[in-house]
């Protein structure tokens, strides 16, 4: 696989801006009315979030993820989506390359809500 082309240079205060934390996936459930669609419960510690993830293609079992910490973007604008509001995104890796794509996940247990950044 040859690397994309790196994106246009930003300034280090819109970085700043987004925040990524993570979480802990509690359960990965099916989004009914959606072919790619799975509502995972996510845990930050202090609170829990639905967030939809376009897995159901990507993975033989998406509930494999269960019980995994990962790496979220939590300041995105609730996004209503077949029928169910997803609050924030799973940051994977992979997906825009075209292959399979993997969590982005800490080395080693952190508390949950921890930032990253």
């Amino acid at each position: 696989m040859k690397p994309a082309q790196l994106k246009p240079l930003i300034p280090p205060e819109l970085l700043n801006q987004i925040d990524m934390r993570v979480g802990t996936i509690l359960s990965v459930n099916d989004v009914a009315d959606s072919e790619k669609l799975v509502a995972l419960e996510v845990n930050f510690g202090d609170h829990k979030r639905t967030v939809l993830v376009g897995m159901k293609r990507e993975r033989a079992d998406p509930r494999e993820i269960q019980g995994k910490q990962a790496l979220f973007v939590v300041n995105l604008t609730p996004r209503k989506m077949a029928g169910m509001v997803s609050e924030g995104m799973l940051f994977d890796i992979g997906h825009l390359d075209g292959i399979t794509p993997v969590l982005a996940i800490p080395e080693a247990h952190v508390p949950d809500g921890t930032r990253a950044g």
